[in-house]
């Protein structure tokens, strides 16, 4: 790895022969303006920074009984941070998050931006395999994770040798091992300000994995300041998509606590943290549940007890499960207080959106058109009384949809396009510049970010999504590659070929169904297949059934038809597409 460059030396830029070198400002050509190259541009650390010192005794996160104030949470961050630069972090270096929900999750966020450090965060679903390729792929050099990951580390110890710095978090699983740390003790050792010698500005970067859409996860690389005139604009106060830079901001804006925040979905996702970091960046408080399952009694009772006023949900898998319980229990909670619900990145039908808004006829439901790539392709806001469409979204301000030759898609015309989003984005993804280049492209002069969403645009003016055009499963707001899948489905003895699809399915959204061709004599064992899939890959990838077809039919270019085997599958299983 190439050293990072210390305090007044030049910024390295990305480049295939090194692709290691920091990433800091935005390409030259197509870049997105981002205001004056002297500014620092916003940075996270600093906004909280002022926000703990506005509001030191307000309440910053809750889990169960446990509450931390802002100057707590200000603290703790600081000895994380002091802890992570002592250990020989250099500037830029990546902090990858292994944990379930809690408050160490946003805490060491803080102490990563703090310490001018890169947040990374890791799907704690991942098998071995899996979170060697991540950690190696990120250059992670410290890793902040749950105790009862602690067997699931030892395993792979010798294989992520870049990874220097071990901070244990204390889940009542087992004891702290020799070769890490306590996050307790870390925490507890430097309560005053920490800052680097590098300094912190907005060049310096989150870092957000995607869930593998197209392949294996990819490091979606972005400027702090970009993110937050994107997200923390949008959501929080348009005055931070202003110039001049001016932490005078987030302290006239804050005067007393914030919304109180629930995230129902994993803070490891995009949606579950970036709704978290505009929750703070008002002076919220993010409550996080204790159950590591989707719990929907212990959701309504926190919502009731905290008072909450917003969760993140993840569309129809969390939704429909919510208004089960609604509709058995529906005076159970009061759930008041709770005036917005958000979900992104799946699909959210009418009928559950409809259902909560039956039940909590005060709320509104946001259900945002965004990736980790592209945020602010568009949103739909339903409302008791009002439309609540499935894929149906007002366009972003700075969203166009473009056909293959870029021509922009006219509003009734019934061409298909790509969805693709201008104004503050990504840099691009990290050591990949084949992939940043066919994802973020420049028309007209202006750099848009196409992450390869399909659409319809209506009279109206709104769009209508029609999905990726790759073959993505979307299964329980997880996104699960069909290739990865099914080239483990054929290293089974008994399988010749094999394609993983999604099928309907109302828990999960879509749940993988495997067909397979099997070798001459064998027979189909369901259960040894299953359970082989779960011995290479994330349990979640595995299918939830397999099916036997004569020939999976593939094209003499060994191409295959993904939609014909999906019908296949459905009708297998007596299911409507």
């Amino acid at each position: 790895m190439v050293p990072p460059p210390r305090s007044g030396a030049a910024r390295a830029v990305p480049s295939e022969d090194d692709p290691t070198a920091l990433y800091a400002r935005p390409p030259t050509t197509g870049a997105p303006s981002t205001g004056d190259d002297d500014m620092a541009g916003w940075n996270y650390a600093e906004i909280w920074e002022v926000i703990a010192q506005q509001i030191p005794d307000a309440p910053a996160q809750i889990q169960g009984e446990r509450v931390l104030t802002w100057r707590q949470f200000d603290e703790r961050a600081n000895g994380i941070a002091h802890t992570l630069l002592e250990a020989g972090a250099a500037e830029q270096d990546k902090v990858a998050q292994y944990l379930y929900n809690c408050p160490e999750y946003l805490e060491s966020m803080f102490a990563a931006w703090k310490a001018g450090l890169v947040p990374v965060n890791t799907n704690y679903r991942y098998a071995d395999d899996e979170l060697v390729y991540l950690w190696d792929n990120a250059d992670a050099v410290a890793v902040v994770f749950h105790g009862s990951f602690t067997e699931t580390i030892e395993r792979i110890l010798d294989r992520v040798p870049r990874v220097k710095t071990w901070l244990w978090v204390d889940d009542g699983t087992g004891t702290c091992p020799s070769w890490a740390t306590p996050y307790e003790d870390a925490a507890a050792s430097h309560l005053t300000k920490v800052e680097a010698s590098w300094g912190r500005d907005g060049d310096q970067l989150y870092m957000l994995y995607t869930g593998g859409t197209t392949g294996m996860p990819k490091g979606v690389m972005w400027r702090q300041d970009d993110h937050i005139r994107n997200i923390i604009a949008l959501g929080t106060n348009p005055r931070y998509a202003e110039d001049p830079v001016d932490y005078s901001v987030p302290a006239e804006l804050v005067n007393g606590p914030g919304i109180v925040s629930v995230p129902a979905c994993p803070l490891m996702h995009g949606t579950g943290c970036m709704t978290q970091l505009i929750a703070l960046s008002g002076g919220g408080c993010v409550v996080t549940l204790e159950s590591r399952h989707l719990d929907i009694e212990e959701l309504f009772d926190t919502i009731e007890a905290r008072g909450a006023n917003t969760t993140a949900i993840v569309g129809d898998a969390f939704a429909k499960p919510m208004l089960r319980v609604l509709d058995a229990e529906p005076d159970r909670w009061d759930l008041s207080t709770m005036f917005v619900f958000t979900s992104s990145g799946v699909m959210f039908s009418e009928a559950a959106k409809q259902g909560l808004l039956r039940h909590l006829p005060h709320a509104m439901i946001v259900d945002a058109f965004s990736s980790s790539e592209a945020v602010g392709m568009g949103q739909s806001v339903s409302a008791a009384g009002g439309g609540a469409h499935t894929a149906k979204f007002q366009l972003g301000p700075n969203t166009k949809v473009f056909t293959e030759d870029h021509r922009e898609v006219q509003p009734g015309s019934g061409e298909i396009g790509k969805v693709a989003v201008g104004g503050h984005q990504p840099i691009g993804y990290y050591k990949d510049p084949e992939k940043t280049a066919a994802t973020f492209l420049t028309v007209d002069g202006k750099r848009y970010s196409v992450p390869g969403d399909f659409a319809t645009v209506e009279a109206d003016g709104t769009i209508t999504l029609l999905g990726r055009g790759s073959v993505c499963i979307n299964t329980g707001g997880e996104k699960v590659f069909p290739e990865e899948v099914e080239e483990v489905l054929k290293t089974n003895d008994a399988v010749h070929d094999a394609v993983a699809v999604g099928v309907p399915d109302e828990k999960f959204g879509e749940a993988i169904t495997a067909v397979v061709e099997l070798n001459p004599g064998a027979a189909l064992d369901e259960a040894d297949l299953i359970a082989h899939v779960k011995s290479h890959l994330a349990h979640y990838k595995a299918p939830k059934r397999c099916l036997t077809i004569e020939s999976i039919g593939r094209a003499p270019n060994g191409k295959v038809d993904y939609k014909r085997l999906k019908q296949y599958a459905a009708d297998q299983l007596g299911i409507t597409v």
